[in-house]
């Protein structure tokens, strides 16, 4: 990456932390800076305070446990883990790895991002003194529960709309079935699953531009949305992505599964909440809420195109789904 001359205020900050900037240059929306502690990032935080404490107690937890491929939250020369300007915006200093994105395209990588992952879950375990009200246990079928909600809302707003638009024509036709399926996964998922199940720290948002290859190591980057769940968080919203784009191939939903377990092995009620996970129509749901947030007025003709490929790739989900619950039929 070239240099870019940056004349930004916000990098006057920098002299609010004990290093030694060479030069800065912007990249992955933020500033990033060569320093005599090598290569950091800086960047608008706009997260609680309270979560900052609690990533950077994670981070020095996994680090403690043997996973250091994690980045690291440098504290200001007053050791707060943020610093305020003069507007008020808070800035959050970290270290970088130079590399690139985790290519989903790529077999082995996707293999090497599930066995990275189950890596760092084998280190996030929960102990009481990580656990604050910024890490407050969550239980997925309290997630279904809110989407839930938002989707009854969403389906009396319809009803009740008058001229309605091709999208929402389509939308209104597949509505019933998804709806009612989100209601009884739910249902089933809030009888099978105990609260007692082990909590790990998650990262949250577990996806391809936040796992960065650099030489045959991965790294995990920003930890903004850690939170205490089971891990099984983490590994369904990484295959969810490649299944979609797959039109949920079996052999792909098999070798990440497999690749994870080899390195942490999966607990039947493991299994069971990446199945419940996996069948919950998250995608329709996404769309759904994408449409009733925004203006409603214009809905872009790719939301169209989405819908149309959740419905198309239905069939395809339920065969996927059957072949997943006999192959791990331990649940």
């Amino acid at each position: 990456m070239g240099v870019i001359a940056v004349n930004d205020r916000s990098i006057s900050l920098l002299e609010n932390y004990d290093i030694e900037v060479l030069r800065t240059w912007k990249g992955r929306g933020a500033i990033l800076c060569e320093s005599k502690q090598g290569i950091l990032i800086f960047k608008e935080y706009a997260g609680h305070k309270e979560k900052a404490v609690f990533q950077d107690a994670l981070l020095t937890i996994v680090k403690e446990r043997g996973f250091t491929n994690v980045e690291s939250i440098l504290r200001n020369k007053d050791q707060e883990l943020l610093t305020r300007d003069q507007d008020g915006t808070l800035y959050i200093l970290k270290t970088y790895f130079e590399g690139r994105e985790c290519n989903v395209k790529d077999r082995e990588e996707c293999r090497q991002a599930v066995r990275t992952l189950a890596q760092f879950h084998n280190a996030s375990y929960v102990e009481g003194s990580l656990l604050t009200d910024a890490a407050a246990p969550r239980y997925a079928y309290m997630e279904f529960e809110k989407h839930n909600k938002e989707l009854r809302r969403v389906r009396k707003y319809l009803k009740d709309r008058g001229q309605k638009t091709d999208f929402e024509i389509c939308l209104i036709k597949h509505y019933d079935y998804f709806f009612n399926l989100a209601l009884q996964l739910t249902e089933e998922l809030r009888f099978h699953q105990k609260r007692e199940g082990k909590q790990f720290i998650c990262h949250g948002d577990y996806q391809y531009h936040n796992i960065m290859l650099a030489g045959d190591q991965m790294h995990l980057i920003n930890f903004e949305k850690c939170v205490c769940e089971s891990p099984v968080r983490d590994l369904y919203l990484f295959m969810r992505k490649l299944l979609e784009k797959s039109g949920w191939a079996e052999e792909i939903g098999y070798e990440l599964v497999d690749a994870y377990e080899k390195v942490r092995p999966l607990e039947k009620e493991e299994y069971q909440q990446l199945f419940y996970r996996l069948a919950y129509p998250e995608k329709f749901w996404k769309i759904v809420n994408f449409y009733y947030n925004s203006g409603k007025a214009w809905i872009p003709g790719k939301n169209l195109e989405k819908l149309n490929k959740v419905a198309e790739q239905e069939k395809d989900k339920q065969e996927f789904l059957r072949g997943f619950k006999n192959r791990y039929a331990s649940f």
